[in-house]
């Protein structure tokens, strides 16, 4: 089997018949029969039955067609691969970030970014902390933002920032009438809270042990944005930070400083052992401004 006789095979199947195929590939019908009959014998199984001088895909024809498509798609793809390199270098960008930056920072950045280097491909996905890290640490994305408890084994970790927590609250709450909210304040109150494994909740915890304060947990999510979501909504109150609780403020959740001082805490994360490329500077260099 030669890639010749695949391709083709995959225009006879594409055209349905063999004289058009040798039409399409500039060919004469009879180099285009013996180049099938010739697959076929490499194969080892027919992929057409011939019946009254017309080719019909048999059902290993039709399923050898699929794996054909296939492999196509992935010479595409690497033909596109090769002319964005040809045009712009490196000129595309994976970008992963957990969700409490995916919808402030990072668009700031991205427009700043993009209104320069128009032609960079830009792929983003937000996602949990954990999964960006393991899709960087796999080397599938070139930067990742996340929280502070991923594993950092496999990754390149440079700290990015950190916001002073506050609580949410939701408007006409009783504790929306205080200057500053305290531990205490929250002893059995509703509360929505991040996930155990989350750095600060972490802290938090202790923080309420320590001064046997009990808030009464009605809610655990991983995402800044969901407990902003569900404190606007009314269900309880929760911790924060200032950014991603931008777009709530005055639409259901009110924000107040918390005593305690608690920081939700970022890195940035790359791939380990790679250079980072000069449009991935720069955005870096963005997304700090972005803050």
């Amino acid at each position: 089997m030669n890639l010749r006789q695949v391709e083709i095979f995959r225009v006879v199947m594409t055209n349905g018949t063999t004289a058009r195929a040798a039409e399409v590939l500039h060919v004469s019908q009879p180099a285009v029969s013996k180049m099938i009959k010739d697959l076929e014998r490499s194969l080892g199984f027919d992929l057409f039955s011939r019946i009254k001088g017309r080719l019909h895909p048999t059902p290993e024809g039709q399923l050898f067609y699929r794996e054909v498509e296939h492999a196509y798609l992935g010479l595409s793809h690497l033909r596109g691969a090769a002319a964005r390199i040809r045009d712009f270098g490196s000129g595309e960008l994976r970008i992963a970030c957990l969700s409490a930056l995916s919808t402030n920072v990072l668009p700031r950045a991205l427009s700043a970014f993009m209104s320069r280097n128009p032609n960079v491909a830009i792929t983003f996905q937000a996602r949990m902390s954990s999964t960006v890290r393991d899709l960087v640490a796999s080397g599938q994305f070139d930067l990742g933002i996340v929280a502070d408890e991923i594993d950092q084994t496999g990754v390149t970790v440079a700290e990015f920032s950190q916001f002073r927590v506050a609580v949410g609250v939701p408007g006409g709450h009783p504790l929306a009438k205080l200057k500053m909210i305290r531990p205490q304040d929250l002893d059995g109150v509703p509360f929505i809270a991040l996930a155990p494994e989350d750095t600060t909740r972490e802290e938090a915890d202790a923080v309420f042990e320590g001064l046997g304060v009990k808030v009464r947990v009605v809610m655990e999510t991983p995402y800044s944005t969901t407990i902003c979501a569900m404190v606007a909504a009314g269900i309880g109150v929760g911790l924060v930070d200032p950014l991603t609780a931008e777009p709530y403020v005055g639409r259901g959740l009110t924000l107040i400083p918390f005593e305690t001082g608690l920081y939700f805490r970022t890195l940035l994360i790359t791939p380990p052992n790679r250079i980072a490329s000069r449009h991935l500077e720069e955005f870096v260099n963005d997304l700090k401004q972005a803050i």
